[in-house]
């Protein structure tokens, strides 16, 4: 007889309303798999998008069930994994499926989960910091004594790039559209806090004597493309990681070749699965023991039982989180 779980399921395209608490069928391992019993199931903007029928999952990922990240305790291996017994806790990434009590993914997919982090803030770990980490060191290469600029610090991603970036010792500037956001920060380690007003390009070059940052997290989009060429220091590189502003700007090729700058675009969910597999490994060998010395830690806005996912959809679209929410399962 086949077994059951609970998932949070798409009714429909719409509004936070049409997320409903169903059961559906329980994965099984494959055989380099592990069925994880998931206790926190992170909440990402991403989620809203296919909430919407605007960002649908990759193939062969549940359409019906959003989700990009979990944390839990190993519960089924298949029978040529080698990296986890049952029992383990572990997190990660998915394409999908996140918002449910059991999730299967390739063994090399999960990441541990050290000692003395309660398996609630660690669901708020892998797509924040994951994202963070790849975008700030493999892609912009941040190096000590830089200058980086981080819009929407106080998201989830922007709360673990400042603390990357301090960790690595980089210079941190992030803006905010909210001060009480831009104070929150600032006590997580944030070296200057810029609201995100009119004047935020000034504030950004007066903090840097006049000669712009390194490295942009852009986390906001074509809002904020004109203002980032004009901060941008000598041989910057930005990084496009979310476009909530819109995601479309007119682009002065000619500033961007006098700078001799980068732009490029990052996302996680849309990659060839090797070269998550792949993060997903590397981050446990260089991040991993950062969150387990407490150089860095989770930013956990709020968690809440899965079945009030609509009310976290709301909190999210409202602006009223600092870092991030995620969905407890029993």
């Amino acid at each position: 007889m086949e077994r059951g779980m609970l998932a949070v399921v798409l009714e429909g395209w719409g509004d936070p309303e049409v997320l409903q608490i169903r059961e559906v069928p329980r994965p099984r391992p494959g055989p380099h798999e592990v069925v994880v019993k998931v206790r926190a199931s992170g909440v990402n903007r991403a989620d809203l998008l296919q909430r919407r029928g605007k960002y649908p999952a990759p193939p062969g990922e549940p359409q019906d069930i959003p989700g990009l990240e979990f944390s839990g305790t190993v519960e089924e291996v298949g029978e040529e994994v080698s990296l986890w017994r049952v029992g383990d806790r572990v997190m990660g990434i998915l394409g999908g499926g996140g918002y449910a009590q059991y999730v299967a993914v390739h063994e090399r997919a999960a990441i541990r989960v050290p000692a003395g982090i309660p398996l609630e803030d660690a669901g708020a770990i892998p797509e924040a910091f994951l994202t963070a980490y790849d975008a700030l060191f493999r892609q912009a290469a941040l190096t000590e004594g830089e200058t980086v600029l981080i819009h929407a610090v106080g998201s989830g991603v922007g709360t673990a790039a400042l603390q990357l970036a301090q960790n690595a010792g980089a210079r941190s500037i992030g803006t905010a559209r909210a001060p009480w956001k831009l104070d929150r920060a600032l006590e997580l380690g944030l070296d200057v806090a810029v609201e995100g007003g009119e004047d935020w390009v000034q504030r950004v070059l007066n903090a840097t004597g006049g000669e712009g940052v390194d490295v942009i997290l852009d986390l906001v989009g074509g809002g904020y493309l004109a203002g980032n060429l004009k901060v941008m220091a000598t041989g910057a590189r930005q990084v496009v990681v979310g476009v909530p502003s819109g995601s479309r700007a007119e682009l002065d090729l000619r500033w961007l070749m006098t700078r001799r700058a980068l732009i490029r675009g990052t996302v996680l969910r849309g990659r060839p699965v090797e070269e998550k597999l792949a993060l997903s490994r590397e981050f446990e060998h260089r991040v991993v023991p950062l969150l387990a010395a407490r150089k860095i830690r989770p930013v956990l806005h709020t968690a809440l039982p899965a079945h009030q996912a609509a009310e976290a959809h709301r909190l999210l679209e409202d602006n009223r989180t600092f870092g991030k929410v995620v969905l407890l399962w029993d």
